[in-house]
């Protein structure tokens, strides 16, 4: 297509805030379904339901679908003071489409209903038990949490859960067969991965489920997508049955890219991590993995981002670095300009991992709904960007524009712990956005950049500039 458009990271715009994707192909499209957070928000999922698709063929050009389901439509949040928690959509064995979701002070999976997928959902109703008793409300029932759905003829079958550290009373990851109605019990909830205080001899160790089951069919195999114990990853479960025997796979990707030891060491993190949900896939002949990332320093900013995925004829999936690039299908073009809070990789020395408002982080001018660009702010010393990845051809220079209340001077990398191969010499005091030259080796081929910010203050990045001759 000549239009087509390259696809960054994150690949919504950068004032929209949609964490917890589950994406889906209908048609020609592809669909993506998450909760709704608020820039500057004071908790999670703020925001009404809304749907965002983009073309298969063009996945760097994404349309707003608009809102697609109002919380106050639930009759259990008539005062409008709960908030929806992620949602999951499914195809009925009726064609309709229906959404899944939890409301964040109750422990029942309430279901909408639309004829597209991406028009104007109503409520349909709750899960429930033959008897009218509502799933979650039976004394032996676990609450019930992050829904993932998957439909296979007349049935469809429900997973839910969430298991923090310490709490005994929570046990993993459930699954519940639901009737054509996609409402009533059919089958009682079972325990298809464990929680981390029974993970031991499971083959879970260290990566027991927490929370945000996401169900996906490959082949013959399902996949049960989560974020484990350590929050930050998201982890995949392999069975031949959609309602037990799942055996622990691996790592899909982690929001800090500990696991990732192609560029640095493991166990280090060049991100400031915090919760990760999510799902894979296919889109062409392609699999991807979409999460989420935290921006302006909170809990409560998270934005959607993707990587594209290999599985492997063993069914097994290799955990994948953090890009850029993510929908791309390859490196960006090393010309011209960028937006700065595409950065992949965000982190200073002696960072925690967990994010908090002293790190550098991704944010915006003005409040919620603002179209206003993203940027990178409060990078004081030490303070690394790190963008992959650009396919170059003589590029001899980078332009680093910044503002700020600063004294110092940009350092430009092409690998992480790697010489500095430009500078930009030194940038000053501006409220306003200048641009600051530096001069590098010629840079042919594919390469990653780093920047870095050497000085006092603390420095905001507009953009990074590509030059050439």
């Amino acid at each position: 297509m000549s239009d087509k458009k390259q696809a960054f990271n994150p690949y919504l715009p950068s004032w929209e805030y949609i964490p917890d994707g589950e994406p889906y192909v209908f048609g020609d499209r592809v669909y993506v379904y998450g909760s709704h957070d608020l820039y500057n928000g004071y908790a999670f999922c703020l925001g009404d339901y809304v749907c965002y698709s983009a073309p298969v063929d063009n996945l760097g050009d994404w349309r707003y679908e608009g809102v697609i389901y109002e919380r106050i439509k639930d009759p259990l949040n008539v005062r409008n003071n709960m908030c929806l928690y992620a949602p999951d959509v499914t195809v009925g064995p009726d064609g309709r489409y229906y959404l899944y979701y939890v409301l964040d002070r109750v422990s029942v999976v309430s279901v909408a209903v639309c004829d597209t997928p991406a028009g104007k959902y109503e409520f349909y109703g709750y899960v429930h038990y033959e008897d009218g008793t509502l799933l979650g409300e039976r004394e032996e029932d676990e609450p019930q949490f992050d829904p993932g759905v998957l439909t296979e003829g007349d049935i469809t079958y429900l997973y839910t859960g969430f298991c923090a550290r310490g709490d005994k009373s929570r046990h993993g990851a459930m699954c519940t067969v639901l009737d054509k109605d996609m409402l009533t019990v059919l089958k009682a909830p079972v325990f298809v991965a464990p929680g981390v205080e029974y993970e031991d001899g499971t083959g879970y160790e260290g990566h027991a489920f927490f929370e945000a089951p996401s169900i996906r069919k490959v082949g013959r195999l399902y996949y049960l997508i989560y974020s484990s114990t350590l929050m930050h990853e998201l982890c995949y479960a392999v069975s031949d049955r959609p309602d037990g025997g799942f055996e622990y796979g691996g790592c899909i990707v982690s929001n800090t890219d500990m696991g990732i030891d192609s560029y640095k060491e493991a166990d280090r993190a060049v991100a400031y991590g915090g919760n990760n949900h999510g799902s894979i896939v296919r889109i062409g002949k392609e699999w991807y993995i979409f999460y989420h990332r935290q921006t302006n320093g909170t809990w409560y900013s998270r934005q959607g981002c993707a990587e594209r995925i290999d599985i492997e004829e063993d069914g097994s999936i290799k955990q994948v670095m953090m890009t850029s690039c993510g929908l791309n299908g390859g490196p960006l073009k090393g010309e011209g300009e960028y937006p700065a809070y595409i950065a992949c990789n965000l982190y200073k020395k002696d960072m925690e991992i967990i994010v908090d408002e002293k790190q550098p982080r991704i944010m915006q001018d003005g409040r919620d709904g603002d179209e206003n660009p993203g940027y990178i702010a409060n990078m004081s010393d030490s303070s690394t960007a790190g963008f992959k990845s650009f396919d170059c051809s003589n590029v001899s220079a980078i332009v680093i524009r910044a503002r700020g209340y600063i004294t110092g001077e940009f350092e430009i990398r092409d690998e992480l712990d790697g010489p500095v191969i430009g500078r930009t010499g030194r940038v000053e005091h501006s409220t306003v956005w200048e641009p600051y030259t530096a001069q590098v080796k010629p840079l042919n081929g594919v390469h990653d950049i780093y920047v870095t910010y050497r000085g006092e203050g603390k420095a905001c990045i507009e953009s990074i500039e590509f030059i050439a001759g």
